[in-house]
């Protein structure tokens, strides 16, 4: 399919998940406005060799996602708002009654608020458009649990919760909302924790892979950033028009357990 005309409006996307999902939007012709939290050289650098690469238009927007007014004006400065894919987040572990407040309120804002706050900047561009739609980045943890990752799961729940919330509103509308739930995805993080994980367990990197990192993903698989985002083109194509509100699991099987 074609995304040529769109605009994509990707959070979190200067590496990981994020990167991936912007350069299968791109792939199939969007133009893209990246963004992260830094505001680097490399960042803008990285914003023009993938316009090079893919031949459509990609800028480098700086903003903060824990803050609310950052996450709207983010959107304001794109301009255009075709395609929100809500995909900012950060990670910390601790069981719950030594879980810093800090880093609690951090979770929530960056992987939870920052998605309510785009997305209300960007419904009202999609509506202008007659056309939009907003997929949530949200994660295994948001359909299941595990311990010590209270902040996190509780976010990845609310954002599946506010992903129907936001389909009902718009269901009469060509506009759509769904959330993909990523298992274990082979990111740059993930792949230097692998080295970490085998020394600490004194077993090989493929046996951390299969025994320690993969434990609850039943494929022994890691998703790529490539198929998290091609799921994302997918629920842009005219053949997803009719899905909305609904969750698409990425895992491995790990729900289906």
């Amino acid at each position: 399919m074609s995304l040529k005309g769109k605009t994509a409006v990707v959070t979190g996307s200067n590496s990981g998940i994020g990167l991936g999902v912007a350069r299968e939007l791109a792939k199939a012709g969007a133009d893209i406005v990246l963004n992260s939290f830094t505001d680097r050289p490399e960042d803008h650098d990285l914003a023009a060799s993938m316009a090079a690469e893919f031949g459509v238009s990609v800028r480098y927007i700086q903003a903060d996602m824990s803050k609310g007014e950052d996450c709207r004006a983010l959107i304001e400065k794109a301009g255009v708002c075709d395609i929100l894919v809500n995909n900012a987040g950060i990670q910390y572990v601790s069981p719950i009654d030594e879980f810093p407040v800090e880093k609690w309120d951090a979770i929530i804002a960056i992987n939870m608020n920052s998605a309510f706050h785009t997305t209300a900047a960007a419904l009202p561009m999609m509506r202008q458009a007659g056309w939009g739609r907003v997929v949530n980045i949200a994660s295994a943890h948001g359909l299941t649990a595990s311990p010590f990752k209270s902040a996190y799961v509780a976010a990845k729940h609310g954002v599946v919760g506010m992903t129907k919330v936001i389909a009902l509103e718009t269901a009469q509308e060509d506009i759509t909302c769904n959330a993909i739930c990523p298992g274990y995805v082979l990111t740059p993080l993930v792949e230097q924790q692998i080295p970490a994980t085998a020394k600490e367990y004194n077993l090989t990197e493929e046996e951390a892979v299969a025994q320690v990192i993969l434990s609850r993903q039943p494929s022994k698989q890691f998703a790529t950033t490539e198929q998290i985002g091609g799921t994302a083109v997918f629920l842009c194509s005219d053949a997803a028009a009719q899905i909305t509100g609904t969750t698409i699991s990425v895992d491995g099987g790990w729900t289906a357990l």
